[in-house]
């Protein structure tokens, strides 16, 4: 068993450190728990050029050109502009910028002095889409992906005193971008999470993964990378509270294996324990609160630490109802949070992208589960030959940053995706076995919405189930698809019997205070979105293996193709909030339903 054991061990190690190397040579990679590191923010009012036609790159603005001559004139400045707060969305901060979807060039300085025996890296959270860096004049990298972090070296690059940061941070849709030119949110742009100066030693705790042996409730099994020359060292890792103090030994690589027992209390979301976990080498010390669960699908049911869990969940977008802004903040994150749990909820599901970090730590704090999601959201064209190396970065980097969160139960792949597309099937295929390989302990989704209705009967099938922990559909009967039927009077015809069926979006769009006939969807009434809800939860009673449901969604929130000036007037209003925070008649028909489960 042993030598088994042993041998997974040394496989999964080896092609960690396979994805490594691939990883740094793209140079987008960031160091996780960066809010633990010995860190510099450069957050808070950074100067900004507003670039409506992209001739920034022309004027070439990164370098700051001065005149040299009496007839010199440059035709771009940042003095005199506007300023913007970092992190933030650059939509919400200024009128002119409100549907904006371009280039906003952002600039800081900061002063440094950098001991000899240190190295320093610039770590960005998100920035929404595409950003280009550039230091003291020169590029230093660039990064495609909207909600998760990055970070650059700058150890030979700073200079003694003042240094200057410029970004250009554009939010363009694109074709075979992820997501790509349509989807049903708001598309905010900009420097949206934090910006820090992260100092280390010239080797430091770059990376580590410390969670339950899968099939375990006892045995932590996970291993830690050193980044530096000098990469053999003696490691312990501690947990004060539980008189834990392991001890390990890096290779020449800088990977040490991990594997203890300890008679750990579990998280759940009735105690959600986490416990200080500190890690030391001889040249560095990182410290993370870490929890310790077991998530698993065993026959139809999914069971948390061995127990099965009905999963009451909820659908939330990262916006700040009352700004009408990006989620940013740790207090932005309690709104969301706080808004889910008293509905009765135990997961929250981060759609259709990875949140804050900071939402996904608070969630865990609470007691919330999390699905985790990339944003893989209809009509990507994964045929262009660049989009499966972004399906794995963008995977990657959701991965490697919340692997240690054990609030994190799911990694979703895709939502909403279509099984004629050309290379969909292979694509998404080849993605999930690549993300069960660095990650075997979490349940792996792809959410579907192709499934027949006729006669009353659902018909769910799609070749992506078969890689699939759960049956994940949305659908939405009774508002799109009139019912056919009586709601408990329905059939469903499951292609994959003996897996868990996950109903992960329903619902109907109503605004706040509209009253008028309630068997007609055009007036958004409250009312008639409460009966949706109401035929909904008798549907539910049919469903073979029904281990949850999440309806669509929490708040109100906007998204420009919402064009009833009437009613939506730019929002989405299928929320059981409204973006005021008035609860709807349907939210209470929800909150009662959860009570039962």
């Amino acid at each position: 068993m042993n030598k088994q054991r042993n041998t997974f061990l040394m496989g999964y190690i080896t092609l960690f450190l396979i994805v490594l190397n691939t990883y740094y040579a793209l140079g987008q990679t960031a160091m996780i728990n960066a809010q633990a590191r010995n860190a510099k923010s450069l957050n808070g009012d950074w100067q900004v050029i507003i670039d409506p036609a992209g001739a920034g790159d022309y004027r070439q603005v990164w370098q700051e050109k001065k005149p040299q001559k009496k007839t010199d004139f440059i035709e771009y400045s940042f003095d005199g502009g506007p300023m913007l707060k970092v992190p933030g969305d650059f939509n919400s901060q200024r009128c002119e910028l409100t549907y904006t979807e371009g280039t906003v060039w952002y600039k800081k300085q900061f002063n440094y002095n950098l001991k000899s025996d240190r190295r320093l890296f610039l770590h960005f959270g998100a920035v929404n889409y595409l950003a280009d860096v550039y230091l003291n004049g020169e590029k230093i990298g660039s990064h495609e992906g909207g909600y998760t972090p990055f970070q650059f070296e700058i150890t030979n690059k700073v200079k003694e005193g003042e240094n200057t940061v410029i970004v250009k941070a554009n939010n363009n849709r694109k074709g075979n971008g992820l997501p790509g030119y349509g989807y049903d949110w708001f598309n905010y742009g900009g420097i949206t999470r934090d910006v820090d100066l992260i100092e280390t030693l010239n080797t430091y705790i770059e990376d580590y993964f410390l969670q339950l042996k899968k099939g375990s409730l006892d045995t932590v099994l996970g291993w830690i990378q050193l980044n530096g020359d000098n990469a053999k060292q003696n490691i312990q890792v501690k947990i004060p509270e539980l008189h834990v103090d392991y001890q390990t030994w890096s290779d020449e690589k800088g990977l040490a294996k991990v594997e203890f027992s300890s008679g750990l209390q579990l998280w759940s979301p009735e105690n959600p324990k986490r416990y200080k976990v500190i890690i030391e080498s001889e040249t560095d010390t990182v410290a993370d609160n870490i929890g310790f669960r077991s998530i698993e699908v065993v026959g139809n049911q999914v069971l948390l630490n061995g127990n099965p869990i009905f999963i009451k969940a909820v659908n939330i977008h990262e916006e700040n109802p009352y700004k009408g802004a990006r989620a940013s903040s740790i207090d932005d994150a309690k709104i969301l949070l706080n808004a889910a749990k008293e509905l009765g909820c135990n997961l929250v599901r981060l759609a259709h992208y990875p949140h804050a970090e900071n939402m996904v730590s608070e969630a865990e704090e609470m007691g919330l589960m999390v699905w985790d999601e990339i944003p893989v959201y209809q009509h990507i064209q994964f045929s262009d030959s660049l989009l499966p190396q972004k399906l794995e970065t963008m995977m990657r980097e959701m991965v490697n940053r919340d692997k240690n969160r054990c609030g994190v139960v799911i990694w979703s792949l895709s939502n909403e995706t279509y099984p004629g597309t050309p290379n969909r099937n292979e694509a998404l295929i080849e993605l999930t076995q690549k993300c069960r390989a660095l990650d075997s302990t979490r349940l792996t989704v792809h959410v579907i919405n192709t499934q027949g209705y006729d006669n009353n009967t659902f018909n769910v099938w799609d070749p992506l189930y078969n890689y699939s922990d759960l049956i994940a559909l949305n659908e939405y009967i009774g508002w799109y698809i009139p019912w056919q039927g009586k709601p408990s009077e329905t059939k469903w015809n499951i292609a994959f019997p003996d897996k868990p069926v996950f109903i992960s979006e329903f619902g109907g769009e109503a605004l706040y205070g509209s009253d008028g006939p309630t068997d007609e969807a055009a007036y958004w009434t409250e009312e008639y979105q409460a009966n949706i809800y109401k035929d909904q939860i008798e549907m539910f009673n049919t469903i073979p293996n029904l281990c949850g449901v999440c309806p669509w969604l929490l708040f109100d929130y906007r998204s420009l193709g919402r064009m009833n000036q009437l009613y939506q007037n730019g929002y989405n209003r299928k929320g059981l909030i409204s973006e005021k925070g008035q609860k709807k008649k349907a939210w209470y028909i929800m909150n009662e339903y959860y009570k039962t489960k």
